[in-house]
This record gives C-alpha cells, structure tokens and sequence, in this order.
C-alpha cells in the first residue's frame, strides 16, 4: 500500500471520528437543554403536588420547603366534606360527554358535506365559516348570553351544552380537511351500489374519518373540562357548578387552606393527564391533520 493510501485512509478515519463525536456532542447538549427545560416548566406542578399534602403552616415558609414534616393527606378528603365536589363532577361529566357526543356528529355531518358534495356557494361557505374563527368570543358574548337569557336558559347547563350541536368551526375544518383525502371513488363505488349521501357518510366516509374524530373528541374533552368562562358566565347556582368553579369556589372560601385547593386541583387534572399521555400521538396527528391540503 503507498505512503499517499495510508495517509487516505488515516484522514477518512479522523474525519468519521470527528463526525462521530461532533454528533455525539450535538446530542448530549440537545438532551441537556430540553431535561432543564423539562424541570423548569415541571416546578409548579411538583410545588403543586407538594403543598397539597402539607399542613397549612409549611405552605407559607419562606424560603419554601419542598418536602412536608407532615403528610396530610385530609386535604384530600375534606373538600369534598366542605363543599358537593360530587355533584361538581357529575355536572362536569354530563356537559364534556354531551358535548363530545353532540360535537362528533355535528361537525362530522357539515365537514362532509364540504368535503364530498358538491353544491353552489359551497366554497364560499366554507369561507364564511372559517371567518368565524378570527372573530374573538368576547365580541359576541354579550348577543349570545342576552339569548339565553330571553329563552330563559341562564343558570342551566344548556348553554353549555346545546352550541355542540352547531358544530365548531376548527372542528369542521379539521374533518374536512381528512375526508378530502379520502379517494372520491369510494363514493362513486356507493352510488353505484344505490346508497344515499347519509349512507356514504355513515357507512364508508365516516369509518375512515376515525382517527380524525379521535382527535376531535380529544380537543373536545379538554375544552369542555377546563372551560371556566362559559360556565361563569351562565351559571350562579351551585348545584349547577362545574369542577372549575368549584375550584374557585373553594379557594375564596377556603383562601387560608391553598392546600385544599391544590389537593383538589391535582385530583380535577388527572383525567385531563390520563386523556393526553394515553392518547398523546392523537394529539400530535391532530397538528398534522389540520395542516393536510385540502
């Protein structure tokens, strides 16, 4: 072998070493960067998890300490004593399901008839409704609650409610956009065969859309359970109040026992955390869903 193949051969080696821990390096950093990040934005909720469990006069020492003397599991047990946390639930459960249920069916239906049929001033239509996307809620709250209130409807769970049915106009925009890349011929195919539009919706689009409802009801469960506007709006009874006003309700009677409040906050968010790390990869097909060209 000559002097000039060796020295070759010895440069491709150092140049493939050199690479090698170049991307090695790359990776330690990248992994680093997101574990602090990670714990930073984890710290109030580990401070969460912490008070909840700590007696009243740890909650307040300065500088704060992260690990009870005492493990207090009461404030776990005594909101529900002070104030119908089941009756919170319950009513928060009716709504997200109902909601749920209503917004599938809805949205599904409207997303179809963009996505299939073909009508006049369908395009504009669509157009129209996405320009109810831009329009913010806080500019049609007062039209819409002196609504409900004309139909005697305020202090129900029917306003929170019975929007669903009307669809969401993101909702409908993500469905179309799926349905769209459903080959037409699997229409053409139905006709045939002597189906009517409900039927290829219901029996050869609407199977198909499954991952896209998945996502739908996803996004549906988390507004609906979080939401606190709507329900603070409408609702002043409270036996009708939802798990968030219950929240608030607690912690402005209770100001003095904050832990009380976390204990009940953590409990409020476990099925939101259930929902998003069973079903995260729903979550990340939803962004790309919504980008699809349609």
């Amino acid at each position: 072998m000559s002097v000039t193949n060796i020295a070759g051969a010895s440069t491709a080696v150092r140049t493939k070493h050199g690479l090698r821990l170049s991307y090695i390096g790359a990776r330690v950093l990248l992994y680093t960067v997101v574990l602090v990040g990670a714990v930073l934005y984890s710290l109030p909720f580990l401070w969460m998890l912490s008070t909840s469990v700590k007696p009243g006069y740890q909650v307040y020492k300065v500088p704060p300490e992260w690990i009870p003397e005492v493990w207090n599991w009461q404030n776990y047990v005594l909101p529900w004593q002070n104030l119908p946390f089941a009756t919170f639930y319950t009513n928060t459960i009716v709504i997200t399901v109902t909601d749920i249920l209503a917004m599938l069916a809805s949205s599904s239906l409207v997303a179809f008839a963009f996505a299939r049929m073909r009508f006049r001033g369908r395009d504009s239509l669509f157009v129209v409704l996405l320009s109810t996307m831009m329009l913010p809620g806080q500019v049609t709250l007062i039209p819409i609650y002196v609504l409900w209130s004309k139909l005697g409807l305020v202090n129900t769970l029917w306003p929170l409610i019975i929007p669903s049915f009307f669809g969401g106009a993101f909702n409908i925009f993500l469905l179309r956009q799926y349905m769209m890349t459903i080959p037409l011929e699997y229409d053409d195919a139905a006709r045939i065969d002597g189906a009517s539009w409900f039927q290829i919706y219901s029996r050869v689009v609407l199977p198909m859309t499954a991952p896209a409802m998945g996502v739908v009801a996803i996004f549906a469960f988390t507004y609906h359970w979080n939401d606190f506007l709507g329900p603070l709006i409408y609702l002043n009874d409270t036996n009708n109040f939802t798990i968030s006003l219950g929240l608030q309700l607690l912690n402005s009677r209770y100001i003095q026992e904050i832990q009380q409040t976390m204990a009940q906050t953590i409990l409020a968010i476990i099925p939101v955390l259930v929902v998003f790390f069973t079903a995260q990869r729903s979550y990340i097909q939803g962004i790309v869903i919504s980008g699809v060209k349609g």
